[in-house]
Order: C-alpha cells, then sequence, then structure tokens
C-alpha cells in the first residue's frame, strides 16, 4: 500500500508494534471521504486514495505543494480557497467552530471542474497548538443524490398518503408508517422486528412471493392487486357486548402493491437491505367492481334463459331451461315446486301430473 502521507522520522511503535505513522496511513487510506491536510502554510502533508480517485492528482503529485492554485483550483479562485480553508486555524469567529461545512469549487488532472462539499477542521498537535487543517470532501452531486434519497424515505414514511411498509432481508418489518399502520389495524410497535404471518392469513404466500421477488433484484413491473385477510380487523366489543370500530368491510382486503428492492448506495458490491412495500387499499372499489360485474353476468343469464324458455313448448322444459341458465350465476342448488295438472284451481296445463315436490339440482 502506497503510504500519501508525511511521516517523523523516528517515530515509535505503540501499542501492538504498528508504528503510528502506517496507522494513520491505513486509517487515512481506507476512508471513504476524500481527505487532504495542509500545514499553517498551506502545503499539503496529507493526501488520501479517494482524494486522488476524485481529483486525479496521485500522492507524489500533491505532497509538499504548497498552496492549490493552478492545479486543484483555478488561480483565480485560489485566494478565496486558501482563505476559507484556513479560516478555522485563526483566532476569529470561524476558527472557534469546530468544523466548517462548505463548498469549493476544485478542478480535476484532466482539468474538469469538480463541485465539491466539504468539511474542514483545524488539526491540532500535543501541544495543542493548531499546527494546520484538514479538508474531507465528496461530489457535491453524489452527496445531494444521498440527501435526496434520505429525504424521499422520510417523506413516503412520514407524510406520504400511501401506505408503506419496509422489511428486512427476512422479510421482518423494520418500518412503517401511518396509513401502513391502520391498514393493518395494528400500531407501529405492534409490527416492529415481526413477519408479516403475524398480521395476515389467506394471501400471505403471493405477497411473500412478490417480496422476495423484489429482494432478487426482479420486482414485479406492474402493481399487483393483493387480496388478503387480517388477523384482526380493530374491531372490539364495548361495555354492553355490541361490535364496534373495525375497518369498511371486514377483514378481506384487497390492496394495489408495488414493491422497491433497497440497496446501499455505499456499499461497493450490491447489498440487499430489504423491500419497500407500498400499497394502497382498494377494497371498496373493486368490491364495487365485482358486484356490478356479478349483476351484469346475472342480467345476461336471465335474459338468455327466457329467449331459450320461449321456445320450449314444454312448460316443463321451460323450467328447466331457466335453471340450467340461473344456477351458473346464482347458486349452487335449486328446488323446484310443481303444481299438479289435476289440482283444482291449478291452470291448465301448469305441469306434469303426479309431478308435486318434482325438483332439479346442478351446479
Amino acid at each position: 500500500m502506497t503510504t500519501h502521507s508525511q511521516s517523523q522520522p523516528g517515530a515509535r511503535p505503540t501499542g501492538a508494534g504498528i508504528p503510528d505513522p502506517l496507522l494513520l496511513a491505513s486509517l487515512l487510506g481506507g476512508m471513504d471521504a476524500a481527505l487532504f491536510a495542509v500545514d499553517r502554510d498551506g502545503r499539503v502533508t496529507h493526501w488520501n486514495h479517494e482524494a486522488e480517485r476524485l481529483l486525479g492528482w496521485t500522492g507524489a503529485e500533491a505532497l509538499g505543494r504548497r498552496g492549490l492554485g493552478g492545479w486543484v483550483v483555478r488561480e483565480r479562485d485560489a485566494v478565496d480557497v486558501h482563505d476559507r480553508l484556513l479560516a478555522v486555524t485563526g483566532d476569529g469567529a470561524a476558527a472557534a467552530a469546530a468544523r466548517q461545512v462548505q463548498e469549493f469549487p476544485f478542478v480535476t488532472k484532466d482539468g474538469s471542474r469538480l463541485l465539491v462539499r466539504a468539511q474542514t477542521a483545524a488539526v491540532r498537535d500535543s501541544r495543542g497548538s493548531v499546527a494546520g487543517a484538514y479538508c474531507a470532501f465528496s461530489d457535491v452531486h453524489a452527496q445531494l443524490d444521498l440527501e435526496r434519497r434520505i429525504a424521499l424515505s422520510e417523506a413516503l414514511l412520514g407524510g406520504s398518503s400511501w401506505s408503506v411498509l419496509l422489511v428486512d432481508a427476512d422479510l421482518r418489518t423494520v418500518a412503517l408508517n401511518e396509513p401502513a399502520a391502520r391498514a393493518l389495524a395494528v400500531t407501529a410497535v405492534e409490527t416492529l422486528g415481526e413477519p408479516l404471518a403475524e398480521f395476515l392469513g389467506s394471501g400471505l404466500e403471493e405477497l411473500e412471493g412478490a417480496l422476495e421477488q423484489a429482494l432478487a433484484g426482479d420486482p414485479p413491473p406492474d402493481p399487483v392487486e393483493l387480496w388478503v385477510t387480517l388477523h384482526e380487523d380493530g374491531s372490539y366489543e364495548d361495555q354492553d357486548g355490541e361490535t364496534r370500530g373495525g375497518l369498511p368491510g371486514g377483514r378481506r382486503r384487497c390492496w394495489l402493491s408495488g414493491f422497491l428492492p433497497l440497496g446501499s448506495p455505499l456499499a461497493t458490491e450490491p447489498s440487499p437491505l430489504g423491500v419497500a412495500w407500498v400499497f394502497q387499499d382498494v377494497t371498496p372499489s373493486r368490491r364495487q367492481t365485482r358486484e356490478v360485474s356479478r349483476q351484469r353476468f346475472r342480467d345476461g343469464q336471465l335474459n338468455r334463459a327466457a329467449r331459450v324458455a320461449a321456445e320450449c313448448a314444454d312448460p316443463m322444459d321451460a323450467a328447466a331451461v331457466h335453471l340450467d341458465f340461473a344456477l351458473a350465476g346464482f347458486a349452487e342448488h335449486a328446488l323446484l315446486d310443481v303444481v299438479p295438472a289435476s289440482r283444482p284451481g291449478g291452470g291448465g296445463g301448469g305441469g306434469r301430473a303426479g309431478g308435486g315436490g318434482a325438483g332439479r339440482a346442478g351446479g
């Protein structure tokens, strides 16, 4: 490993025998943030691998250079950047702060502009005197992207009208927002760390299948309608024994669902953190749609039955036709009472003689 720092000769070993400069170089080299340090004269004393990656200048090229103008920053910006960088080493109000966060217009080795967000702070020696300053920085666009992701997650969990529930790689609940808690008829505390089987009955296998598909990196491309049954619907009995509360329509729910795999933007390799399950309760509208479709089908069946039965010469055949059509849309079994023709007032030819109590069943 190349050490991108200047060290004092003859440094004493510490602890398990690792010299201080080597330990410092390892810490600096393994940081996710780019970092360099300067002394009070603006001379570069430390330069880590991430700074080399972002700016293109190697440690050998950077160490020992006095000032940043003409290579890391443009000459026209050099004085301003130098003053702001070393402001933490002075005696003014800026130096009194533990650290400062600001933005610098840097230049890469190939001449590209790079706006960075930097944290600067004073570096003190063993006597407590200010020896220089360090600057830890990252690409401002990458930082803003991370902040947007965090803000989006907070907005979804805080103020979204959609229900949002997060599960980990073991499909255990780690977070949910208020609409999701209402949809499950539970409190947020009750769900944390619990598998979904604790709250859902039928439909659970289909839900877990979609979550596992999302964990594998292949979530359903379109929203999915899931019909599930809740173990509880939030109802309770009052002091008079009457059932109160509960979700409209009971425990059987239809949720329009989308699934978003979650991964760390800071990990060097893909590592699933879990899945965000975003859903909306559409039970009333779906039930209404089902009722309308069922009624339309039944009306069509009766209309067809009336047309076919009108062509039957035998009233008994006409009745059987009605049953054949009606059973498909109304019931699984039917009972047909027949009035004998010999019965007084039975209406001429209303049925077959001796047919009282005849019936027909079908499915």
